[in-house]
This record gives structure tokens, sequence and C-alpha cells, in this order.
């Protein structure tokens, strides 16, 4: 049983991302769902890693505006 804490989404050109904050017995947990023309696939992100991931991304950003400029 996952309950779902919080959830939101982003349409990125054709692609759509599906944000869930759940919980289950073992744990928060996100579930990060990309949907393309019907086709999912997921990833999911215990709570404890979160803020690593931000970091990381937020890198990403970084260095992709780097690259643009």
């Amino acid at each position: 049983m996952n309950d779902a804490l919080h959830s939101d989404k982003v349409q990125v050109e054709r692609k759509q991302f599906f944000f869930d904050l759940k919980e289950n017995p073992r744990g928060r947990f996100l579930r990060i769902t990309e949907d393309v023309n019907g086709r999912r696939n997921a990833i999911v992100i215990p709570t404890v890693g979160l803020e690593d991931f931000r970091r990381i991304i937020g890198d990403m950003i970084e260095q992709n505006k780097k690259l643009t400029q």
C-alpha cells in the first residue's frame, strides 16, 4: 500500500513527468514517472537522498547555463 502525500506533474516537449511523494511501511520516497505516448518508466528515490538529488540537479542546471552562453 502506497499513500500519496503530494503529487505534481510537468510537461516537457512530448514527455510528461509525474512526481509523487509517497509512503509505505519501509518509509517515504519520491517516485518520478516519465510518460511518453503511453509508455511509462519510473525511478524511486528514498527521501534520505532527495537533498543529494537536488544538489546534483542544481549543478546540472548551472553547467547547462555555462554551456549555453
